[in-house]
């Protein structure tokens, strides 16, 4: 593989400028370890603060101020240059993560979409008129940008986050200061060249890299008035209690699940196998709506796991060089990955788990790891409660409908979930009962830019992204009362 020129700056004020930390990251490849760049800038308190002072900037003198349909024009320019230069950001996230190139191309499309449906709004952001309430007061509700924002995204699709969390921003007025994470930074650098070619004005969007001590930075800024963070549920919660502790910012999160799939006796087979197998094992599991959770009714429990694990077994074999069109699986982000999900298998092991397929390292290397299927084992081992985020999925049976809902529910998470079913009557009943902020009803979840995507419980906390939710969670309401008595003659 030929590496292209790698960014080993940060962009700041539409510039890439040395980080004035001085520290730097070492980035691999998750195909064998070798050294991709060793000169990824660690950002620290002064290039925060630089960042966030161009923002400030951009919002009090350029594009906080100018028009919606200006606004729009570049984000729709943006949006040609993204989808002209998507083979080339999606080779940086193939070589960083490991993705399969035939996904990280569909990711890597998938940020001009959000940018020009979140274009369409700029110059739509109306505000409300009450009528007179009894009192001869008028009502005027105006809805106005936040300010500096800022974006922490998990390492799994960083064009995807980026997309999700600064194209509202910008189209509400705010700027934005977005941090990839450490683990798969170089798309998100190859990204300032692209944005000042976009027209953006200097500071509209900053790009900074570094570790956890670099979100914590961002996370406890003063002038930040608001940033959205997805990743581990550790990290969201000291993303919150920085944010709770510096100036009380507003703070989206989304945090991961560890979904369910209930699979009804009249469902489709064919179609339920499917789903819990090629869309579940999209970029190896690593996915924060993948349903690792399977619930199959014990009337169809024998005939359905004979099916996915042959399906499972199957796509063993599509595993390889991410490089390659003909790759399904690639390997985990990198080692630290790879051992925690071994360390889940070698826990689940000892709580009585079966492995019906997997259970280990492929004998590739490096960090792959077999798809993995695991049955029994008690309801409080790890790998039925916690997010493994790797490759495995449990299955467990159900006799009736009730059942299946406790089950599903009986989760600290909340992100999606899934229900199989010929039945409409059902799957809307269902589907009403579980606790999540995602279901889809006889296929795998997929996030679109046009709907809200959040979760309850641990998953998040309430506020949401995409859609036109996510353009209001990046937008202040103000009131406006008029005594309308004043001046009458």
């Amino acid at each position: 593989m030929t590496l292209p020129h790698l960014k080993n700056k940060l962009f700041i004020n539409n510039e890439y400028v040395a980080s004035r930390s001085g520290e730097v990251l070492t980035v691999r490849s998750p195909r064998d370890e070798s050294i991709l760049a060793e000169d990824i800038p660690r950002a620290g308190k002064l290039d925060v603060d630089d960042a966030v002072q161009a923002a400030q900037a951009a919002f009090k003198t350029s594009w906080g101020i100018i028009s919606g349909n200006e606004r729009a024009k570049i984000m729709l320019k943006f949006a040609d240059i993204l989808e002209e230069n998507a083979a080339l950001l999606a080779g940086l996230e193939m070589m960083a993560m490991g993705q399969p190139i035939s996904v990280a191309l569909e990711l890597a499309k998938m940020a001009p979409a959000m940018f020009r449906h979140y274009a369409g709004y700029c110059d739509k952001i109306y505000g409300e008129v009450l009528p007179e309430d009894g009192n001869e007061q008028y009502s005027l509700v105006q809805y106005q940008p936040i300010g500096v924002c800022a974006g922490i995204a998990a390492w799994n699709a960083t064009l995807v986050f980026f997309a999700v969390k600064v194209a509202p921003a910008l189209a509400a007025g705010n700027t934005f200061i977005f941090k990839p994470s450490e683990k798969s930074p170089l798309a998100a650098l190859a990204l300032g060249d692209l944005i000042a070619c976009a027209g953006f004005p200097p500071g509209a969007i900053n790009i900074v890299t570094g570790s956890g001590e670099t979100g914590s930075l961002l996370a406890s800024h003063m002038l930040i008035r608001k940033i959205s963070f997805t990743g581990s549920l550790a990290a969201g919660r000291k993303v919150q209690q920085a944010a709770t502790a510096s100036n009380l910012k507003s703070v989206t999160l989304e945090l991961g699940g560890k979904s369910p799939s209930i699979i009804f006796e009249d469902a489709d087979m064919e179609n339920a196998v499917n789903h819990s197998s090629s869309s579940f094992l999209l970029n190896s599991g690593q996915i924060c709506i993948a349903a690792s959770r399977i619930l199959v009714h014990q009337k169809i429990a024998e005939a359905f796991t004979s099916h996915l694990q042959a399906r499972f077994e199957a796509l063993a074999h599509a595993m390889g060089d991410p490089e390659s069109p003909e790759t399904f699986l690639g390997p985990l982000a990198d080692r630290a990955q790879t051992e925690s999900v071994l360390e889940f298998f070698s826990q689940g092991r000892k709580d009585g788990v079966q492995f019906l397929i997997g259970g280990t390292k492929h004998e590739k290397g490096g960090n792959y790891v077999q798809p993995t299927i695991m049955v029994g084992g008690r309801l409080d081992s790890v790998t039925w409660t916690k997010e493994i985020f790797g490759p495995a999925l449990s299955i467990r049976t159900f006799e009736t409908e009730e059942e299946a809902i406790q089950l599903a529910n009986d989760t600290s998470f909340g992100l999606s979930a899934c229900v199989y079913t010929s039945d409409i009557a059902r799957a809307l009943r269902v589907s009403g009962l579980i606790e999540a902020g995602n279901i889809a009803i006889n296929s795998a979840y997929r996030p679109g830019h046009t709907v809200p995507f959040g979760g309850w419980k641990e998953s998040g906390n309430g506020a949401r992204e995409g859609g036109l939710a996510g353009l209001k969670s990046y937008m202040e309401t103000k009131s406006i009362l008029i005594n309308m008595k004043v001046g009458r003659r």
